[in-house]
């Protein structure tokens, strides 16, 4: 028997596999990285967290921020600001060994706008791609930085809106745009960039009913998210009462949908049957067909769910169920077909960071520094519990089987000592 045609596809797919997986685990260009929905499935990490065993390097971060860390080969990316707001910074770590290779002061205002408590000056998560960084601080600037050299490549600081108390909405790429929302109490409205210049490509108003002129109803910190649907790229971009779909190419609307609520801040997710997952910021989720155009709302909405649903994390789906915690630790298993409750413990603690999905195995961490991780499944499983740091607010990164991790003060590498890289 000739078993030299099994040996040559096994070899081009083993190949194949290998060039796939060094960039997936390599990059994590964006928030909740190169997919979008917190997946790092290639990537080994420790299954428990432990500061004494597996911490290859921690590095403080000065300032206040709440932006997540973004990679790119040895580079990890994040900004960050003074508690006042005044100082606003773009910091550079090597991935390696922590050492801070770019600390660039990027904008200084003299009087900034209100921003809450629980938010920061520079919360939104950067966009990175090869030699390229994009950082954004709502209406302080946006700019894309050299990232060999840390200087700026272009800059702009003339969009204006009043974010009321902070901004929140991660830039994105697509080809050779740079997108993001600007949803604010005076004003809203989604802004491609030629990632280039700089320079506006298009400005699309947002077309929605808010029901109100007050604008603490009308701001969001929502990220959008861009699925091929129908063979076609839709960016799918959620508001304050709404979520809004264009034409990533062009900014034209497609279609809208009304889901109420206010503050959204999740990313949308797309189930494996095509059906689009958004929150309101307000503990209500919805499942949306979303090939349809004009308004959606009465004819493409699947389901809806309004118990224990996320308001500040994203979602996470893994092997064809649905993950989430809310405001008050309590970690839900829902079966995304149906909106229906599959299970639910509480984990405890208060909750704003997205989780991963890596090796099999859920993270979690929480705002007071606890890490479950947690085997998806039927029933709820928990693989380990651990603490670290004094707490959580931006959103886990992952490099190779690393696990990049930002607390209030300190940036984390986190690595099985044992397994090589």
């Amino acid at each position: 028997m000739n078993h030299l045609p099994f040996i040559r596809t096994l070899v081009v797919g083993l190949l194949l596999s290998a060039a796939q997986n060094s960039f997936a685990q390599t990059n994590w260009p964006e928030f909740r990285g190169p997919t979008a929905d917190g997946h790092a499935t290639q990537s080994i990490l420790p299954t428990k967290i432990s500061e004494t065993e597996n911490v290859a390097w921690k590095t403080p971060i000065h300032g206040k921020g709440w932006s997540s860390p973004v990679i790119w080969k040895n580079q990890v990316w994040l900004t960050t600001a003074t508690v006042d707001g005044k100082r606003m910074s773009a910091v550079c770590a090597d991935l390696e060994t922590g050492k801070l290779i770019h600390d660039v002061i990027l904008y200084e205002n003299d009087e900034p706008d209100f921003c809450h408590p629980t938010n920061s000056y520079a919360s939104p998560t950067p966009a990175i791609e090869a030699n390229r960084v994009y950082v954004h601080f709502g209406k302080y600037g946006t700019c894309c930085l050299d990232t060999t050299t840390g200087k700026p490549i272009w800059n702009r600081a003339d969009l204006e809106c009043d974010h009321f108390r902070g901004a929140g909405s991660s830039p994105i790429l697509f080809n050779d745009l740079l997108i993001v929302a600007f949803d604010g109490a005076d004003q809203q409205y989604v802004i491609a960039l030629d990632k280039h210049t700089g320079e506006t490509v298009w400005k699309t108003d947002r077309a929605i009913d808010y029901g109100t002129d007050n604008g603490d109803f009308k701001k969001a910190y929502g990220t959008g998210a861009i699925f091929d649907v129908d063979d076609q790229p839709l960016l799918i971009y959620p508001s304050a009462i709404a979520t809004v779909a264009y034409d990533p190419n062009s900014g034209k609307q497609k279609w809208i949908v009304y889901h109420d609520g206010m503050n959204v801040s999740a990313r949308p997710l797309i189930t494996n049957d095509g059906q689009v997952l958004i929150t309101n910021g307000m503990g209500q989720m919805i499942a949306v067909d979303p090939s349809g155009s004009g308004n959606i709302t009465d004819s493409h909405v699947k389901w809806k769910l309004s118990k224990t649903v996320c308001k500040k994390p994203s979602p996470i789906l893994a092997e064809d169920r649905l993950y989430m915690t809310d405001d008050k630790g309590v970690l839900s298993c829902v079966n995304p077909a149906t909106g229906k409750t599959v299970w639910q413990e509480r984990l405890g603690g208060k909750y704003s960071a997205s989780p991963i999905l890596a090796n099999g195995l859920l993270y979690f961490v929480s705002e007071n520094g606890n890490i479950h991780v947690v085997r998806p499944g039927a029933e709820f499983d928990l693989v380990s519990q651990s603490k670290l740091g004094d707490g959580f607010m931006a959103s886990p990164a992952v490099s190779g089987n690393r696990l990049i991790v930002r607390s209030k003060s300190n940036l984390y590498c986190i690595a099985n000592p044992t397994e090589p890289d």
